[in-house]
């Protein structure tokens, strides 16, 4: 197998002189080696390096054009992580030139003229290491793939995991978990207009649908209530944004995180007046006031048991009335800017 990789690889000579290329031709061809591509002119390794990477490069020094310096500057310049190893062909046998040529990165050398049975030696060994090294790296390749790939189908599991767990706790109190895709879309929409890159666009719109994961502890008497909370159906009511948080906790990534801080402060206040902690101003998390904004509108404008849609005119006129108070004022107006694509998304993904 080993002799059969080595005959198929692709081997670039590159040497001005026909005869030389012709001589080493011959030789290579001699031993099984097909793959040999000639080239006379240095300006044109470039291009044939592109078209295919070879396997070894058997390199001279003095040509016109470019010189055997040069080219291995070039090729230095791909940064290439499987650079093929290089043979310097050279006349010269000082030791200024071999140098030269191996600080430039070149593997080896061979001086002219050939000897035959140290020139087939030496592409034999240096196409094995480069094959040997060529398996490690595609080996390495794909193994970095599968974890790619797992690593992936993970994230999507979760997140297909946090969806559903978002609407578990919304369909307790309305026909269909569409809220939380509004909401969430809403949300991702928001973050990017203020400015946040697309991994946080792309947190948010993944956290958020478990804002109100702690409803799935809130009992159905009060949950599903028509009229006025009592003081005591109020307090356990308003517990849901701490059994949230505690249900999210315990998990340390960005998207857990995110979610925890979401379900903690989505009912916060700008003016400090909501609940559970009375927080407020720049205090809130700034997922928490995108939250906010985005639930209280599709919650305004939908249907749920104990009451009416609300139209988009009047939910738009509540939350211009509570910028400065419910809500965070500049957030406000990037939602009013914006108001245009928030009936898009909530068309889109209408009951």
């Amino acid at each position: 197998m080993r002799i059969e990789q080595q005959q198929h690889a692709r081997i670039f000579v590159i040497d001005d002189e026909a005869s030389n290329l012709k001589l080493i031709d011959r030789m290579l061809r001699g031993q099984g080696y097909q793959n040999l591509i000639l080239i006379d002119d240095s300006r044109e390794v470039l291009v044939q390096y592109q078209v295919a990477r070879p396997d070894l490069i058997l390199l001279d020094i003095n040509m016109p054009h470019l010189d055997g310096y040069e080219v291995l500057s070039q090729l230095r310049a791909l940064d290439d992580p499987l650079l093929p190893p290089v043979v310097v062909l050279t006349a010269q046998h000082t030791k200024d030139y071999l140098l030269r040529a191996l600080a430039s990165g070149a593997r080896d050398f061979i001086s002219k003229p050939f000897d035959r049975n140290e020139l087939l030696m030496r592409v034999r060994n240096l196409l094995d290491a480069h094959l040997a090294h060529r398996l490690v790296y595609d080996q390495k390749s794909i193994l970095q793939s599968l974890v790619q790939e797992q690593t992936e189908e993970l994230y999507h599991t979760r997140l297909q995991v946090v969806q559903r767990l978002g609407m578990a706790a919304e369909y307790r109190d309305e026909e269909t978990g569409n809220h939380i895709l509004r909401m969430s879309h809403t949300c991702a929409l928001l973050a990017k207009q203020i400015g946040w890159d697309p991994v946080q666009c792309d947190l948010i719109l993944n956290a958020s649908p478990m804002h109100d994961i702690g409803k799935i502890a809130i009992p159905d008497a009060i949950l599903l209530k028509p009229g006025r909370f009592e003081p005591d159906e109020w307090a356990i009511m308003k517990s849901h944004a701490t059994v949230g948080a505690r249900l999210l906790e315990g998990d340390d990534s960005d998207l857990m995180c995110m979610a925890r801080d979401i379900a903690l402060t989505h009912h916060e206040k700008w003016d400090g007046s909501g609940y559970p902690s009375g927080l407020a101003g720049d205090a809130i998390p700034m997922s928490g006031r995108i939250a906010a904004l985005s639930d209280v509108f599709d919650a305004l404008t939908s249907v749920r048991p104990y009451k009416k849609a609300w139209s988009v005119e009047a939910a738009v006129d509540l939350i211009e009335e509570n910028a400065g108070k419910h809500f965070d004022p500049a957030l406000v107006e990037v939602f009013m800017r914006e108001l245009p694509t928030i009936i898009e998304i909530r068309n889109r993904y209408a009951e």
